[in-house]
């Protein structure tokens, strides 16, 4: 496979060089190949080793210079993957071999993203790492699916938060209550598959039932799929929803009705409506939205 040659002027834009024996760890955005950031790609072009998650789309591992290792260490819920000590624990084995080492995760690194687990590991290794910020799927995805994550004429606060406490179960321990009055608009990460728990402790909270709700699974990606409803349907509506997906809770959905069809996918829009008030949409982007930067594929 031919692999693209160096995509920017590092030196231009003034990026640091990636030195032997350092991790980058990098976040890879929500999906689409052209929300990268320069950093991104910079360390793409010159990683020995290219330590990637489940959710960096292939078309971006592509972009990974010629004789670069691609090492797989996804973590996915209720699938066999590597434990997060046996994943720090291989990036400082790579340093200390002075291997430039990037680690590559699905948008950013530091939003429930486990980086500041690993940036914790190689600072008590005495190991050089830099932290390179990504686009969070709570904010490209919601974008890209015509949702605004603000709007001063509905929110000026946002809450995220995860679906589950770290052994899977929906946040007992937290007080849903503060939750549910502490802001206009939820976004939640990995839900899908506590929704209906965490629906039930949200109205109990105060949430209204008819509050809109959306669940956009793949997002940014061309399987991006879009579903608004209500808090009170979107458990059970969101049922054949596949992961990963990001769910927003809050007035801002219903500005879908005037965005959505002026956003990256507004040729290729189909809507069904079915009683739940709900629709469904999927995105096949146009080709003017392909990223810029070369891909070679």
């Amino acid at each position: 496979m031919v692999r693209p040659m160096n995509l920017i002027d590092s030196a231009s834009l003034g990026l640091p060089d990636f030195e032997p024996g350092h991790v980058w760890l990098v976040g890879a955005g929500p999906g689409d190949p052209g929300l990268l950031s320069a950093l991104a790609l910079h360390a793409l072009a010159r990683a020995d080793t290219v330590v990637y998650d489940a959710l960096v789309h292939p078309r971006i591992l592509r972009l990974a210079r010629a004789g670069a290792a691609l090492d797989h260490a996804g973590k996915r819920g209720g699938r066999p993957s590597p434990g997060q000590p046996d994943i720090s624990a291989r990036l400082i084995r790579l340093a200390r071999e002075g291997k430039r080492v990037l680690r590559l995760k699905g948008g950013d690194p530091c939003v429930f993203g486990r980086g500041g687990e690993e940036a914790m590991a190689l600072a008590a290794a005495g190991v050089p790492f830099r932290i390179v910020p990504g686009i969070t799927a709570g904010i490209g995805g919601l974008a890209y699916a015509g949702i605004p994550l603000t709007h001063r004429d509905t929110n000026s606060a946002v809450t995220f938060l995860t679906g589950h406490d770290s052994d899977g179960s929906a946040h007992g321990g937290l007080d849903w209550q503060a939750i549910a009055r502490g802001a206009p608009v939820l976004v939640l990460y990995m839900a899908l598959r506590q929704l209906p728990r965490i629906v039930e402790r949200l109205m109990a909270g105060g949430r209204k039932p008819e509050e809109p709700a959306a669940v956009i699974s793949k997002a940014t990606t061309a399987a991006q799929r879009v579903l608004v409803s209500t808090l009170g349907e979107i458990a059970e509506a969101s049922a054949e929803s596949e992961t990963p997906a990001i769910i927003v809770i809050g007035e801002v959905v219903r500005l879908r009705e005037q965005l959505g069809d002026f956003g990256p996918a507004k040729d290729s829009i189909h809507r069904n409506k079915p009683k739940a008030q709900r629709n469904e949409v999927d995105l096949e982007f146009p080709s003017q939205l392909t990223p810029a930067v070369p891909l070679s594929l």
